[in-house]
């Protein structure tokens, strides 16, 4: 059959229609946005409002909170526009969850290389989490237009999500030094700087001179980290789902309860012994997913349905979890007899 304009167009059409696809109007991005912004604020503001050392029970209540939070919008999603976008708003959530882990980690490890008191970090998560929303909203739209505009984009993304897989099973993420860090060494040439601390403060006054505290420096750091890992999770997301609101809503939602999140797992790095390696599986899955529904547009979309990677990512989650503390009682067991 010969190739027309209108072919080519029917064709595209085709493939945008096997993802969730749906006008939203400005108010509506609008009325999002506010909603995250109230419950953003309310934390800080109500929950948070002083400054205080988080207990594991109190950070295990608020996670419990957020994740139903982030659960229950995709009744929303559900109600609004059917099983499919509710499905990949799921599943785009559970991808940046279950990355944003590893992201939580190395907030520890930057709390601890800067001595940040553990009174002071979650106002600094706070910013934290404020910045990286509006970044990730960048990196989703841009990397939406890219696909829509650049079909081979589908491959570089894909090559991304496999070296990535790689390099987290194998545990071979880079290490986290801040002193080797060429945006904080830039940031600091350009603002005066402190080794002392000033309360919950970014910038205070020595000598009548305004200057950053180390806490600005550890923002710097935690926003860096977090443009790093967004080089994986938003190509994974976008394998899944291409409409950018479900997109950024599954992102924003995952992101909020991560300061929360952190407190709970903060010092449980060695309970989950297999996390990298389910995270590996699961960037892989994504990256030969988004691979195949390029190079096999029709086989792929005919033969493999969009609840898939829900299922799978379910089960490498629980799978990982699973075996992770089962490991980890085993050699408490063990560590006992002996």
């Amino acid at each position: 059959m010969t190739m027309t304009p209108l072919n080519l167009l029917a064709d595209t059409a085709s493939s945008s229609e096997r993802f969730a696809s749906f006008d939203v109007h400005p108010w509506q991005w609008a009325l999002f946005v506010g909603v995250v912004g109230v419950l953003l604020v309310a934390d800080l503001l109500l929950v948070h409002r002083d400054a205080h050392e988080i207990t594991f029970k109190e950070a295990a209540i608020e996670s419990a909170v957020w994740i139903s939070i982030g659960l229950s919008f995709a009744l929303v999603v559900l109600w609004w526009h059917g099983g499919q976008a509710a499905g990949e708003y799921v599943t785009g959530y559970l991808i940046e969850k279950s990355l944003s882990i590893d992201n939580v980690f190395v907030w520890a490890v930057i709390f601890s290389y800067f001595a940040v008191p553990p009174k002071y970090q979650f106002r600094t998560l706070f910013w934290g989490i404020f910045g990286a929303l509006v970044l990730r909203a960048i990196f989703i739209f841009a990397g939406v237009a890219v696909i829509e505009r650049f079909d081979w984009a589908l491959v570089v993304f894909g090559l991304v999500l496999l070296y990535s897989a790689w390099k987290i099973a194998l545990h071979h993420e880079a290490e986290i030094d801040p002193d080797k860090s060429i945006v904080l060494r830039a940031v600091r040439r350009v603002i005066p700087s402190t080794n002392e601390y000033d309360g919950q403060k970014l910038f205070t006054k020595r000598n009548a001179k305004r200057v950053a505290t180390p806490l600005f420096a550890v923002l710097i750091m935690v926003e860096t980290t977090d443009v790093v890992f967004a080089v994986d999770s938003i190509p994974a997301i976008l394998a899944v789902a291409r409409e950018q609101f479900i997109v950024f809503s599954s992102n924003a939602f995952a992101i909020l309860g991560l300061r929360s999140l952190y407190f709970c797992l903060n010092g449980m790095q060695d309970r989950f012994r297999y996390l990298n390696l389910g995270l590996g599986v699961i960037l892989a899955f994504v990256g030969v997913k988004m691979l195949l529904s390029f190079f096999f547009k029709d086989w792929f979309h005919d033969y493999v349905p969009t609840w898939t990677s829900l299922v799978v990512i379910s089960i490498v989650l629980t799978v990982t979890i699973v075996a992770s503390l089962r490991a980890d009682r085993q050699d408490e067991v063990t560590t006992g007899v002996s």
